[in-house]
């Protein structure tokens, strides 16, 4: 082997790795799709399972060499298994937009009809927005929230079933802050002979600890990442009934994917097998109480939480009625500069494009890995508002860096 370390071999990308960890010691991630992994996680992926090609499944491989990716790949099914109830699981997806694709091609034929929420309401392009693959194989029409309450219509989405016929109506979000009725949308689906398929890429950590209704065992499929509320190694995962199983399993190899990333499999057994302790549950619940403590004093400081709140771990704030002049994009870079890290965010009824939108995503995963109370949320809302409110302002700018500095002393990350 010529190289042993990153640094001897490659001096700029072991810059910007270093560069990497420093950063997120010294910010506060909140970005609601971003969590922190331990050690333990990123050791699992940087295995010499790196180096293994496992084409097909567990017993049945294309390969020789393949027992111990046998080995892996098994207990982190298992674990998914005891996670979320399901009776049948696929961890090989590469994302949860792979998962996606997949089901859709278990379940669906070119130009099928796809029934799902529009992107500016908190859906997702893997759920049929014309840039995205889905949005180009598939027939897509899409329901919306209830822009007076920031919750989903589900009287609107029955009707619009109604009158499009789909053959899947696709739940779950990337920027809706509520708990999901699951029940309500299966309804709809058996309704018009549609199958149902549910999301649950943003809180698939918060359905493993109980503290968010479940779709497993409601919905005909189950997809979700495995790096967010979850906190395992980076990817995706689909959990169906034993009637679908092979269907899911050939859509996934050969249909959508070669070999598995297997020492990203590896990483989702560690993390699967850190959420089954007893303390993953105190995590979820203190995530999504971090997250409603964030939501209130964001309104305390006179902004707008769509929906009033949040039931999750994500806050979406519109930032039309408090700072009609402000967009999303001017206070992402702000709070950036001041070391918090979120995201420009569409709004239900948004006014604006999607690159420059009028709202802003917040979330808590990874404030509560760091050990966040509601307290330092709260704090952390004063922050924001205070660069909402002056996101022109270097003084502002530079008073709430020195504070984020003083937490992420206080919140330590990776040694």
């Amino acid at each position: 082997m010529p190289y042993e370390t990153v640094r001897e071999a490659d001096p700029a990308v072991a810059d910007a790795l270093e560069g990497e960890r420093a950063r997120q010691n010294d910010t506060l991630a909140m970005i609601a799709s971003e969590n922190h992994v331990s050690e333990a996680v990123m050791e699992a992926q940087s295995s010499e399972l790196t180096n293994n090609y496992a084409e097909g499944y567990p017993g049945e491989r294309y390969y020789g060499g393949c027992a111990y990716a046998d080995e892996v790949e098994q207990l982190a099914i298992d674990r998914a298994r005891e996670l979320w109830g399901a009776e049948h699981v696929n961890v090989q997806p590469h994302s949860g937009s792979q998962a996606n694709q997949a089901v859709y091609f278990a379940a669906l034929d070119p130009g099928d009809r796809i029934l799902s929420l529009d992107l500016t309401h908190g859906g997702h392009l893997s759920h049929g927005h014309p840039a995205n693959f889905a949005g180009q194989i598939y027939e897509v029409e899409q329901y919306e929230v209830d822009t007076e309450t920031g919750y989903i219509d589900y009287e609107g989405l029955h009707e619009i079933a109604e009158a499009f016929d789909p053959d899947i109506i696709v739940s779950g979000y990337s920027a809706y802050p509520r708990e999901v009725e699951w029940d309500r949308i299966q309804g709809t689906a058996e309704a018009v002979d549609a199958y149902h398929l549910a999301d649950i890429a943003h809180v698939t950590g918060l359905v493993a600890a109980g503290v968010h209704r479940s779709p497993v065992g409601i919905a005909d499929f189950v997809t979700g990442s495995t790096h967010k509320t979850i906190r395992s190694g980076r990817g995706g995962i689909i959990m169906c009934d034993e009637e679908h199983a092979d269907d899911v399993d050939s859509a996934v190899f050969p249909g959508t994917q070669g070999g598995p990333a297997m020492h990203n499999i590896a990483g989702k057994a560690v993390g699967f097998g850190e959420a089954l302790e007893s303390a993953f549950e105190d995590y979820a619940e203190q995530t999504v109480a971090n997250a409603a403590a964030l939501a209130a004093r964001l309104q305390d400081n006179g902004l707008s939480p769509v929906s009033g709140g949040t039931d999750t771990h994500l806050v979406l704030v519109d930032l039309r009625d408090s700072h009609p002049d402000t967009t999303g994009k001017e206070v992402e870079a702000a709070l950036e500069d001041a070391g918090i890290v979120l995201n420009a965010n569409t709004v239900p009824g948004e006014t604006r494009s999607a690159f420059n939108p009028s709202g802003i995503r917040a979330g808590t995963p990874a404030l509560t890995t760091r050990g966040f109370d509601e307290t330092a949320c709260q704090e952390v809302a004063d922050l924001v508002a205070r660069v909402v409110d002056a996101p022109a302002d270097e003084g502002v700018i530079a008073d709430v860096s020195d504070r984020v500095d003083d937490l992420t002393d206080e919140f330590t990350l990776y040694d």
